[in-house]
């Protein structure tokens, strides 16, 4: 859209449009397009009053650290329509986490919940602004000028989003203007689009998240629909919602439709209104699926994305159809390669057409400019980026991901990939989610040990997991450690957090 230069106008356009049309609900409150457009110019004004000097790394950054709520929206916008630069942080990380983020970013202001602010204590930076006490001042603002102009847009740096990573502390990816708005173009080039301004998106996606805050927030904004905020996630409480607002579209992620799949009748009365499910950030268990679109009549589509990518790369709305697992095809305006150890494109088989694994590497105009501060790690010169994920195309070019690069696992030099064991022990009756991890072994290199969370009431034995794996993969696949643990530790967005297990 030539209209959009930066990522605010998208409100101004829709308050443009159709200012009286509700923009988000959250509970029983609506806030239309014209009044959060009011509030983001009151932000704007608000945030350019404080005379903020920009630094060495260039404008100033605002952390933003609230629940899924409609003041993070009118924050959000309100400091990219200043021209600053917005820092999306999880309210529920710990003291250290906040600190590490503030720290790193530099961030000149901090907005937050309470326990944000008591938990960063005296490290916070020095202007603050805190949910449910001054942030109404700042919401409500003073005189503000009537529709403030957008400062900067395109390919300055818009949002600063950290990534968990694999391993080490995480890193601040640089997304300008350009990359948010590209995406929406990109999928909006779908044949059909995916979503438009007649639709009511369920967000219960955390919008400090990418998927959340660009796949959620930004399509709501793009398109000048209606959002429906959820602060906590709930089955039977997220359904209620779905029903009562006339949710016509959900962006989800695996742990949302594995509990909605078990729901039963409840979760297709319910669903009866919804058009569009999609479902991202990790793996989708395949019985879940199944048991989804069984009660629904709806499939899953599928996609693949990164915070890099702004973030969305591939989806099955992309492919004739949904398959099981697939991650699809690469959406408009996006190009990908799969590449081999030695950055040779993986050659299709001459009888069946299927590749072997490969290095997802890929290129378009919604990737980062690199991570926090230098741009370290950007796109190469000709836009390709090594994702560090690994997928195989089956015969007709849809995608299926195998697993993280840096967590392949290496028996006697043949390639495990954790992904595809996890699979098998999952399919389990007694096994509610399994973690698979490489771990030293003095005559293999490694070896593989499983964590496995058992379903209630089940004695299931190592014994016996061991020789399912063996029933159903080569033997150098197969776990010689099971341990069960109560839990797995999971990011926001529903992804094993393996670094705290290693």
């Amino acid at each position: 859209m030539q209209d959009v230069w930066n990522f605010a106008d998208l409100v101004r356009r829709a308050a443009t449009a159709g200012g009286t049309r509700p923009a988000l609900r959250s509970h029983d409150a609506v806030l239309t397009w014209a009044e959060l457009d009011r509030s983001v110019d009151a932000v704007a004004a608000g945030l350019a009053a404080l005379g903020l000097p920009a630094d060495e790394h260039g404008r100033p950054r605002v952390a933003i650290a609230l629940p899924n709520v409609p003041e993070f929206a009118a924050v959000l916008f309100g400091v990219l329509r200043a021209g600053l630069v917005a820092v999306p942080v999880n309210p529920a990380f710990t003291a250290r986490e906040l600190g590490h983020v503030l720290t790193d970013s530099g961030a000149a202001v901090l907005v937050g919940t309470r326990p944000v602010m008591s938990a960063v204590g005296e490290g916070a930076p020095p202007v603050r602004y805190t949910l449910g006490e001054n942030l109404g001042d700042l919401l409500a603002g003073g005189p503000v000028p009537s529709r403030t102009p957008a400062t900067g847009g395109g390919e300055d740096l818009a949002v600063l989003l950290y990534t968990s990573g694999t391993e080490g502390a995480p890193k601040g990816a640089m997304l300008p203007h350009r990359a948010l708005l590209a995406n929406h173009e990109q999928l909006a080039r779908l044949d059909p689009p995916p979503v438009s301004g007649d639709d009511v998106l369920l967000l219960a996606v955390p919008l400090f998240h990418a998927y959340g805050l660009n796949s959620g927030l930004g399509a709501v904004a793009y398109h000048g629909g209606c959002g429906v905020l959820v602060e906590r996630f709930d089955p039977a409480d997220s359904l209620e919602v779905i029903e009562r607002y006339g949710v016509t579209g959900v962006i989800g992620v695996p742990p949302m439709y594995v509990a909605w799949s078990l729901m039963g009748e409840r979760l297709a009365r319910a669903w009866s209104g919804v058009r569009l499910a999609v479902c991202g950030a990790a793996p989708l268990d395949p019985a879940a699926e199944r048991r989804f679109a069984e009660t629904t009549g709806r499939p899953v589509h599928q996609g693949y994305g990164l915070t890099e990518g702004a973030p969305v790369l591939t989806s099955t709305l992309a492919s004739p159809s949904a398959k099981p697992g697939s991650i699809g095809r690469p959406i408009p305006g996006v190009q990908m390669r799969l590449v081999d150890a030695d950055g040779e494109d993986v050659v299709p088989d001459e009888e069946d057409g299927t590749t072997d694994p490969g290095e997802i590497v890929a290129r378009g105009r919604n990737f980062f400019q690199g991570y926090w501060p230098e741009g370290a790690s950007a796109p190469d010169v000709d836009g390709w980026w090594a994702t560090g994920d690994v997928a195989y195309a089956d015969e007709d070019g849809d995608l299926f991901v195998v697993d993280r690069l840096g967590e392949l696992i290496l028996v006697s030099g043949f390639n495990v990939y954790p992904h595809e064991v996890e699979s098998v022990l999952e399919a389990h009756e007694e096994v509610l989610e399994a973690a698979v991890l490489g771990v030293p072994h003095p005559y293999t290199g490694q070896t593989v040990k499983a964590l496995v969370v058992r379903r209630p009431g089940s004695q299931v034995t190592a014994e016996e997991l061991i020789a399912h794996c063996e029933g159903n993969l080569a033997r150098f696949k197969c776990p010689t450690a099971v341990e069960f643990v109560p839990e797995l530790p999971h990011s926001a967005t529903g992804k094993v957090r393996k670094g705290v297990l290693r």
